[in-house]
């Protein structure tokens, strides 16, 4: 119950402290602020002309050490000369996500031309959750309902930066087994939004879905074909999934591996097979939830809320693993993947803008500190090079270094580092 009150206090002091900016805000420039706000999340999903990108921020390994304002402004100045204008954000307790919005308006004020929007996430959990005790897949934590309120107040104060409310992140997925929910309770969440808006108490154009796995909204495993499920989908403006071939080259490799018609090509010749395979897996997992919500009499969006590749492992997906992970496949996978999502129209908030060390806090090694396109000290990776070539980052820092290029822009330093998969045989054996 203290924990409970202790996040209801904080949560209502970030409120306050909204309330007295949003005055500022809305006088400052009024014009603009009504142009932004009049755009809907409608116009901006997929359009190629608003990037998307999920974003955190967070430089330290100790995640209690939250990004100071002038950071947040640094990076927001970063990810908009790469043309990123919609920004995925995941927990409305934690200062980030308010203080984001707080850099985005302040950055608005200095500069009428600066454009960008969030979609809040609301963090949901089950009861027991991220504690000692056993989590109640059943039941809710009681802490959802904060966040709930936080989200739908910034969406008020803000209607020209905050134009989506995811509810959950990856909270009904099973393998997120400290504190996936029933579809049941993320479609109670969306209900109460939807409702808000017909009632006029949020902005009718804001629009509402929840960012899970692929398999979640239907495109896996039968067992998640429920009635509340589809419900769900009924509810939702859009659906945000998630795909991930780079987990996959270890847990369903059967793509990955380099059949035997390619194993006398040349090893990049493999690499760049193999990364193509990988984009390929990322689209049947998008066809097989279009599939799934056409099966049952739904049209609505379909965007993908994540998916990145990692650029250092020394786990699953490293040099005694699948061997998935550098820095140019990561380069061949985003530029892969923004070339068909752009012509496609789906929006894609790729994973991530900058690496957060705090992610495996026990291994600097570990993957998931690694899906950045730019590190924490500012080498943007080589996704990112003809970027920096072009002076994209002209004049830009972090962490008070200018944006250069990992490997000194080296190509061939960065390539050894590079290894082509195992052979669709290996893998095979491997499963035995």
């Amino acid at each position: 119950m203290k924990k409970h009150l202790k996040t209801t206090l904080f949560l209502l002091s970030l409120i306050f402290g909204f309330s007295c900016k949003n005055e500022a805000h809305t006088e400052s420039n009024p014009d603009i602020v009504k142009e932004q706000a009049s755009l809907s999340a409608k116009d901006i999903l997929g359009n190629p002309e608003y990037l998307a990108m999920s974003y955190g921020g967070y430089r330290h390994v100790d995640h209690d050490i939250e990004p100071a304002i002038e950071e947040l402004k640094e990076d927001l100045r970063i990810m908009a000369a790469m043309g990123i204008k919609i920004l995925r954000t995941y927990k409305v307790h934690l200062p980030q996500a308010t203080n984001l919005i707080k850099a985005i308006s302040e950055l608005k004020e200095e500069d009428s031309n600066f454009e960008m929007y969030v979609m809040l996430g609301a963090w949901i959990d089950c009861k027991n959750a991220w504690t000692d005790m056993e989590p109640d897949h059943e039941q809710e934590s009681k802490a959802n309902a904060n966040q709930i309120l936080v989200a739908a107040y910034l969406a008020n104060q803000y209607p020209d930066i905050v134009k989506v409310i995811a509810v959950g992140n990856e909270a009904m997925v099973r393998w997120a087994a400290t504190y996936y929910v029933q579809p049941s309770v993320i479609l109670k969440w969306v209900n109460h939004l939807q409702d808000l808006k017909k009632e006029g108490k949020l902005p009718k154009d804001l629009w509402i879905t929840s960012s899970d796995d692929f398999s979640s909204w239907g495109g896996g495993d039968a067992s998640y074909h429920t009635e509340d499920l589809e419900k769900l989908v009924k509810a939702v403006d859009f659906i945000s999934m998630h795909t991930y071939p780079y987990h996959n080259t270890h847990y369903n490799p059967q793509f990955w591996g380099v059949p035997k018609n390619e194993s006398k090509l040349s090893d990049i010749e493999k690499i760049d097979a193999a990364m193509l395979r990988a984009l390929d897996f990322a689209k049947t997992q998008y066809d097989s939830v279009s599939n799934y919500v056409v099966s049952i009499g739904v049209k609505k969006p379909i965007h993908i809320g994540e998916t990145g590749w990692a650029t250092v492992s020394d786990g699953f997906y490293g040099p005694s693993g699948s061997r998935a992970t550098d820095e140019y496949k990561e380069a061949a996978y985003y530029n892969q993947l923004r070339k068909w999502t752009n012509e496609a129209g789906i929006s894609c908030f790729y994973f991530e803008a900058f690496d957060e060390p705090w992610k495996d806090a026990h291994n600097k090694m570990g993957s998931e500190n690694h899906f950045g396109l730019i590190t924490v000290d500012g080498q943007a990776k080589m996704a990112l090079w003809d970027a920096v070539d072009q002076g994209t980052f002209k004049d830009l820092t972090r962490n008070g270094n200018p944006i250069t290029k990992s490997f000194n822009g080296d190509k061939a330093v960065l390539m050894k580092n590079v290894k082509f998969p195992p052979s669709a045989k290996e893998i095979a054996d491997r499963k035995q």
